[in-house]
């Protein structure tokens, strides 16, 4: 079995730079997790009539109220089989403002039926979003979402354009400085830009059959659909 990355990348997962490959190699067959530390030189958002949504996806660890700069920053990432017998692996990401941390945390599956990564969002796995990834020319992975879906009891819906978001994620490695560098911008197709963040940061593997999955890692409601 190879990690959710490389069956969604297929041959292109060969082109990402050396670090990356064993970055997004994490899963039930390497038997490792990545947690990675440093700091995110910029956190923003665009404020205004956009703070409340944030404030209010924050209740349920969907994207981040807060803004900054020089703000650490944790990113976890831990594959385990979710109770429908998934592959899973978190994206939980903790900024730690001044005021207090706030988490933004994801948890990401490869769907056959979809052929793609479908990403979780938040603490109860509401929202599933399709993810495409490609290589570029530097060996950077580049994430873009795509297609949002709203996922509670009965109900099952696309989510419009006019109140959904696009993500867009480049994660490199920059040989010189011995660090993962990582951009991060989250946007509105009609009101544009709506939040992100960039910064730089370090990572450490551990064996996830020794270590296993820390409590508060897993979301605390699970979603079959993808």
């Amino acid at each position: 079995m190879t990690s959710i990355f490389q069956r969604a990348l297929g041959a292109d997962f060969d082109r990402l730079h050396p670090r990356l490959r064993r970055r997004f190699s994490v899963g039930l067959d390497s038997g490792e997790s990545c947690v990675g530390r440093g700091v995110m030189d910029r956190v923003w958002h665009r404020g205004g009539w956009v703070r409340p949504f944030l404030a209010l996806g924050a209740a349920r660890h969907i994207l981040v109220p807060g803004a900054g700069r020089d703000i650490p920053f944790t990113i976890e990432n831990v594959p385990y089989l979710d109770s429908y017998g998934r592959e899973t692996v978190t994206f939980v990401r903790t900024f730690a403002f001044p005021g207090g941390a706030r988490r933004f945390d994801a948890t990401m599956v490869h769907s056959e039926e979809r052929g793609r990564i479908v990403d979780y969002l938040g603490t109860h796995q509401h929202l599933a979003t399709d993810l495409d990834l490609e290589v570029d020319a530097h060996g950077a992975l580049v994430i873009r979402s795509g297609e949002h879906r709203f996922r509670e009891g009965r109900i099952d819906a696309r989510v419009p354009d006019l109140i959904g978001a696009d993500a867009l994620v480049r994660e490199s490695y920059d040989d010189d400085a011995g660090r993962f560098r990582i951009s991060v911008t989250v946007a509105n197709r009609r009101f544009g830009p709506l939040f992100g963040y960039e910064g730089s940061f370090t990572a450490e593997y551990a064996d996830v059959r020794e270590r296993g999955v820390r409590a508060g890692l897993r979301p605390v409601r699970e979603e079959a659909r993808a």
